[in-house]
């Protein structure tokens, strides 16, 4: 590995510390993640989804500045209750209840739909992706070790004493900004923040993922899974610890005192006791329609954006044009913008490439979104790429700065009187940052048609073609009445559209 420039060091906010530091791997030359994956109880929305589109930005920025990535995902598959403090059912014994389904295939069949929509996305796969289930019996000997002074049982579980480690809550600032990280008073806990660790089944019942251990039957609580799979796969401490904001109320917290607890380590006032050097999380996704909530019915997956004709990546072009520390608002016009920014973007490139082709130049290397690295690319871009390099090189270390980089983009775009073979060299090695994959990407991907739609592309192409010919004739009539034709039957016929994309299908 070649070593990042000094120059410009990585800076990202620690949660934690509330402030913005200079990222010092814990291993040199590596770059150790841990990211909070979903719970395979339903199908992910896109509020869930923002929070892997921004660990795999932060992912692809590690990889750029150089460093060796090993970034782990976990699936929950069992531990996490309808309540984050303790509190309601198993969700995955709730939702197979419902299904009337094995919890196994309910875990299964979620798993995989979020696979798809972490490929629709273009997110790079992690190193590992740590199933919890695979690790119950290291989260018991990991209890059993930390139970004599940091645990209490009750007739419900094995419950960890917050007030056995030093600073808890400091992640949520608990104890300095109202409303954070409170958590209602249980009856028989001695303190109201202490959390279960490992829950028993209640008596007379039989849970479908129930394991033996030494406090009797049972599973492990929702937070003692993340402490186990990142300490297995990562050790302790690694260097960022990923997920989206939600988690920093009550989740992370109790991941960080398990994690005091296993090390013997102090005051958090050193980060790295928490566990991780740095905490990081992305901000919430904001749906004024209501449809975010999983229990809403057709709540916003990413499948209902297909469905309605949107490509996926506008979605990820969405997030990224945002900070991931921001709120960001969903409404379809705004994902709309986003389609239509990513349309520029591809037709751009086309362009580049015809004229890449036209000039009888070599032909171009698949995009692949791994190899490409600062140092590479500041190796092979010289003349009006140079700053430009730099520059985006300078808002992703920025915080991750997304918004800036994309409009460094576009001017790399723009540019005039350049050679198109080093112009798609630029702009394979940006997008190994971004993410689209442009050098794949062409018109007819992005078009996708939506669920309702009731004609096929190629009986609109048809009809498109029979009213080009009329308009050539100059038999406006005819045009008009292919239009108003096409217009009853939900698409819309868009003369002169800058973009050369002749018609869209109403979304309505």
């Amino acid at each position: 590995m070649t070593e990042t420039p000094a120059a410009t060091p990585l800076r990202l906010f620690n949660s934690l510390t509330r402030q913005l530091e200079e990222f010092r791997p814990v291993h040199a030359g590596e770059a150790r993640v841990y990211t909070c994956g979903p719970t395979v109880y339903n199908y992910p929305h896109i509020g869930n989804m923002r929070a892997y589109v921004f660990a795999d930005t932060l992912g692809r920025v590690l990889s750029f500045k150089g460093y060796q990535l090993r970034h782990v995902i976990n699936i929950t598959d069992v531990g996490h209750l309808t309540d984050d403090a303790d509190a309601g059912e198993d969700k995955m014994e709730k939702m197979a209840a419902a299904k009337a389904q094995s919890i196994w295939d309910i875990a299964q069949h979620y798993t995989q739909a979020y696979w798809a929509d972490v490929k629709a996305l273009n997110i790079r796969q992690p190193a590992h992706w740590s199933i919890a289930t695979d690790y119950v019996p290291q989260m018991i000997a990991f209890a059993q070790s930390i139970a004599g002074k940091h645990c209490y049982e009750l007739e419900s579980g094995l419950y960890f004493d917050t007030s056995t480690v030093a600073d808890y809550g400091r992640l949520a600032r608990a104890a300095t900004e109202e409303g954070e990280g409170r958590i209602e008073a249980v009856e028989g806990k001695r303190n109201a923040a202490d959390f279960a660790i490992w829950r028993k089944t209640p008596p007379g019942e039989k849970r479908q993922m129930e394991w033996d251990s030494p406090w009797g039957k049972g599973a492990p609580g929702w937070h003692l899974e993340c402490s186990v799979m990142s300490r297995e796969l990562l050790g302790l401490p690694f260097d960022i610890h990923t997920g989206g904001i939600d988690h920093r109320e009550i989740h992370h917290p109790n991941e960080i005192a398990q994690n005091q607890a296993i090390t013997g380590c102090g005051s958090l006032d050193c980060a790295e006791h928490s566990g991780a050097r740095v905490w990081m999380h992305n901000n919430f996704l904001i749906d004024r329609t209501g449809k975010m909530s999983k229990s809403s019915g057709e709540f916003l997956r990413l499948q209902l954006l297909i469905d309605k004709g949107f490509h996926p990546l506008a979605y990820r072009m969405l997030c990224l044009q945002a900070h991931y520390r921001s709120e960001l608002e969903f409404s379809w016009d705004n994902l709309a913008a986003a389609l239509t920014r990513l349309k520029r973007m591809v037709m751009a490139v086309a362009q580049i490439k015809a004229r890449h082709a036209e000039l009888g130049s070599a032909s171009i290397t698949p995009f692949d979104p791994h190899p490409w690295t600062l140092n590479q690319g500041q190796g092979d871009m010289g003349g009006k790429f140079a700053p430009l390099i730099e520059r985006f090189h300078a808002a992703i270390s920025d915080d991750l700065g997304t918004a800036v980089a994309l409009t460094i983009f576009d001017e790399v775009l723009a540019l005039k009187k350049t050679d198109p073979g080093e112009k798609l060299k630029m702009i394979e090695v940006m997008d190994a940052v971004l993410g689209f994959g442009l050098l794949e990407l062409d018109r007819a991907s992005l078009r996708i048609r939506p669920k309702s739609a009731t004609l096929t592309e190629s009986e609109i192409e048809a009809e498109l073609d029979r009213r080009a010919e009329a308009r050539a004739a100059k038999d406006f009539a005819t045009s008009d009445a292919i239009r108003d034709s096409l217009a009853s039957r939900g698409v819309e016929v868009m003369d002169g559209d800058p973009l050369r994309w002749e018609w869209k299908l109403d979304l309505g």
